[in-house]
């Protein structure tokens, strides 16, 4: 192994928050929750590391579900992209109220609201100290926003993608639903992928694999946990090549 996991702390990361989360389990956006994820964040940037971070769109559009209620699946995903940016423009608001300056780039011009997405110019924004929130995913049907975090981490050089869930890990079966689920701390990208585990897309994982890109499960509702991340602390799992 080329790359050293040991959790000894991260200078870059790409920090990846379901959209559902920021509803707070409602359609819409939940100031409190942004609020509480901004807060996280900002103290996380006052240590010097630096922070990307990709937001889905699932607490206003899912292109799938939209898809199966009839829609088109090229627009109802375009439509979940612009979810993306409105949660992208929410966290912005709530960073900068906490000093620390953002710039949201996205893969949709919309020059208006956002600059284009420049891997270069991202980077660049990290070494200064700032925050980039990636918005409207990949800009193209049929990728997640899982995918879409895979790719930017390995564009801007990052360490590790953080995925932020609402449980502790990766499981042998869903917690929620099967109380005799086994927590795993350790796993490898090709076990997460042959085992069919549910926690991103597979698409993400092998992105990861091939590119040696770790990534670490974690629970977004436990207080702190962003920068115990960050530090390399013992928390979540470890997907590792």
């Amino acid at each position: 192994m080329t790359r050293d996991v040991s959790r000894t702390g991260y200078k870059r990361v790409l920090l990846k928050l379901g959209g559902e989360m920021f509803g707070g389990g409602a359609v819409g956006l939940d100031p409190d929750v942004v609020h509480r994820v901004a807060r996280q964040i900002a103290e996380v940037v006052r240590t010097g590391a630096e922070v990307a971070v990709v937001i889905g769109g699932g607490n206003f559009f899912r292109g799938a579900q939209l898809q199966q209620r009839g829609m088109e699946r090229t627009r109802s995903d375009y439509m979940g992209m612009l979810g993306t940016v409105m949660n992208s423009l929410a966290l912005q608001d709530f960073l900068e109220k906490e000093g620390i300056v953002t710039r949201v780039q996205t893969a949709i011009t919309m020059g208006q609201v956002a600059e284009p997405y420049i891997p270069l110019r991202a980077r660049r924004h990290l070494e200064k100290g700032r925050v980039v929130i990636f918005g409207a995913g990949m800009g193209l049907p049929y990728f997640s926003t899982d995918t879409t975090a895979a790719q930017r981490a390995l564009e801007i050089g990052a360490e590790v993608v953080l995925m932020a869930k609402a449980v502790d890990g990766i499981f042998t079966d869903d917690p929620r639903a099967n109380p005799d689920a086994e927590f795993l701390p350790e796993i490898t990208h090709r076990e997460v992928i042959d085992r069919g585990l549910q926690v991103a897309d597979a698409t993400a994982f092998s992105l990861c694999m091939d590119n040696r890109m770790p990534i670490l499960v974690f629970n977004l509702l436990t207080e702190g946990n962003i920068a115990r991340a960050v530090a390399g602390e013992k928390i979540g799992t470890l997907v590792t090549p």
